[in-house]
């Protein structure tokens, strides 16, 4: 099924990431935690694809796994970033063959002391995006960033970038992870006034343990509202008590998303079922997945 059409449902889904293992030493106890979150029927599942395509092979295989062995609709990330353009290419005809048919285009994170783009690569997820659209009938996915992307300076360039990328082909939005609603609301303001309609499904991610979020705003650049800067100060240094709070942060952003409209919310599962598990606990009455 694609993602599209999943979207125009009007009543609150979930949806779950995993990503595949760095080695094939590691795929069991990651296929053991993608079937104990996929039993928790998710709207979809999106699967990672490692710097470099070192994990492609795995994504296209557990998004096939996903889609054929566990009956959830699967989106395989995508990106350009360390790879060439005919090795994205081979990937492309692989999910098509495998009949994946949702792909979220990514340009992905630049490796330091790295020469980007070289002559065969894409440098923009927009270029990505129009390869993709030109291979076939995929519904296609691409990332936004509501606090504005980390590589650019001025946030009306940010959005004027990320209208172009629709433009190619896009068919929805995935946010990075935020910690403050108010700022993917007044996101959502903005793209719609600048003439992005297709959907934004935001993304939030459970912090559940201190040391996460660390890489967490290296990573994304993301602003911690003094609630949740509390919410690490006083449970930071207890892993039980950490993740409990997280998860209940998380869940309090869910049902205020619900609550203003918002009908699909992706979560940032970090391969941990019992995270996942107890967000859908949290929202059992709620979420009409499955």
């Amino acid at each position: 099924m694609k993602i599209k059409d999943i979207l125009q449902e009007k009543t609150p889904h979930i949806s779950f990431e995993v990503f595949p293992p760095k080695t094939d030493a590691g795929f069991a106890s990651v296929l053991s935690a993608t079937e104990q979150i996929a039993a928790l029927n998710p709207s979809y599942m999106s699967i990672t694809y490692g710097a470099g395509g070192g994990t492609s092979k795995n994504t296209v295989n557990i998004a096939s796994y996903i889609k054929d062995k566990l009956g959830v609709t699967s989106l395989a990330h995508l990106t350009c970033v360390s790879s060439t353009k005919e090795h994205v290419n081979r990937v492309i005809e692989e999910l098509k063959k495998q009949g994946i048919e949702n792909i979220l285009a990514l340009r992905g994170d630049i490796p330091k002391d790295s020469d980007f783009p070289l002559p065969n690569q894409y440098k923009y997820a927009s270029e990505l995006v129009a390869e993709i659209r030109s291979k076939g009938d995929f519904c296609i996915g691409a990332a936004c960033y509501p606090e504005g992307h980390v590589d650019t300076e001025h946030k009306n360039d940010d959005i004027h970038n990320l209208k172009t990328k629709v433009d190619c082909g896009v068919d929805f939005l995935t946010t990075q992870m935020f910690f403050d609603n108010p700022i993917f609301y007044n996101f959502l303001y903005r793209i719609r006034e600048a003439g992005i309609e297709v959907p934004v499904v935001p993304g939030i991610m459970p912090i559940t343990k201190g040391s996460q979020m660390k890489r967490t705003l290296e990573m994304s650049g993301t602003v911690l509202p003094q609630r949740f800067r509390d919410v690490l100060d006083r449970f930071g240094d207890d892993p039980k008590a950490m993740q409990q709070a997280g998860i209940a942060y998380a869940t309090d952003q869910i049902i205020d998303l619900f609550a203003n409209g918002i009908n699909h919310v992706h979560v940032y599962s970090m391969n941990n079922p019992d995270v996942a598990r107890a967000i859908m606990h949290n929202l059992s009455d709620i979420v009409k997945n499955g």
